[in-house]
């Protein structure tokens, strides 16, 4: 576990392993440890880079209001960071998945394969004038002056990752829970993300159109919890790609939690190259 400034923030990164990297980035409100399962799968093959975004987990507050290519930046800051210059499998969970893919666009030469997990999916997004980033800031400091992150922070916490899944509780370990989701800087930052989710989006669909993905394999994890209608939603994002669809039978949003050997699988075959059987 350590700590780097970017931007003038300090983010939360953990490495471990050995091997190819692997980068993980886990969707809204979330944290480092929610990719615990898959990292400890991953470690004996890869080399695996776990971060949080600002506003989230052990990171500091947000500095500005989230764009995709800020968060693609921001990946390869990281990495840069941590001394991983090669190519990596760069893995977004939710609305990370657009973070993903733009940093596959905007830095092809470091991108060996994409892999999208339950991605967040806005085929026809659009940017119009919105009041959405200063109602998030006002929510914040709202809830924050009201004590109810320290209140009830962690309950709707735990509350959220029962729903968003198939497998039943939050395995998060209670203290980091405590630690990370009774501070009003997380909140905060889920709200600020939250609020610039659908320009964000827009922003990607314009990256795809003047930034081609480079030739790596492509690969979308669908839960299939979602139903028919999310499904074709995500084959229908891996068809824009060029990509594999993949189906996590059983499993609900939260893929990594529910099935953690299927979305290391998926990690491990999005390569070129052969990779070693799960034991």
């Amino acid at each position: 576990m350590t700590f780097v400034r970017i931007d003038g923030v300090p983010h939360h990164v953990v490495v471990e392993g050995s091997g190819p990297p692997v980068l993980l980035s886990a969707g809204l409100g979330m944290a480092w440890f929610d990719w615990d399962e898959v990292a400890a799968l991953l470690a004996p093959h890869r080399t695996v880079v776990r971060f949080d975004r600002p506003g989230h987990g052990l990171s500091g507050p947000a500095a500005a209001p989230p764009t995709a290519s800020g968060e693609a930046h921001r990946i390869a800051a990281v990495l840069d960071a941590v001394g991983v210059s090669g190519p990596v499998t760069v893995v977004g969970h939710s609305i990370a998945g657009f973070h993903a893919e733009a940093y596959a666009r905007l830095h092809p030469s470091r991108t060996a394969a994409l892999v999208l997990v339950d991605s967040s999916v806005e085929p026809e997004a659009r940017v119009g004038v919105s009041s959405r980033v200063v109602s998030a800031r006002v929510v914040g400091a709202v809830l924050s002056g009201a004590g109810l992150p320290a209140a009830v922070g962690p309950l709707l916490r735990r509350a959220t990752v029962r729903l968003s899944r198939t497998g039943g509780a939050d395995p998060a370990p209670a203290e980091l829970v405590r630690r990370c989701y009774r501070t009003s800087r997380v909140w905060r930052g889920l709200l600020l993300e939250n609020a610039r989710y659908r320009p964000v989006a827009a922003e990607l669909l314009h990256l795809r159109d003047h930034f081609p993905l480079p030739p790596v394999p492509v690969t979308v994890l669908a839960a299939a919890a979602g139903g028919p209608s999310w499904l074709t939603s995500q084959r229908a994002l891996a068809d824009a790609l060029g990509g594999e669809l993949e189906v996590a039978e059983g499993a609900g949003h939260l893929v990594m939690l529910d099935d953690a050997g299927r979305v290391t699988e998926t990690i491990l075959g999005a390569q070129l190259s052969p990779t070693p059987p799960l034991p």
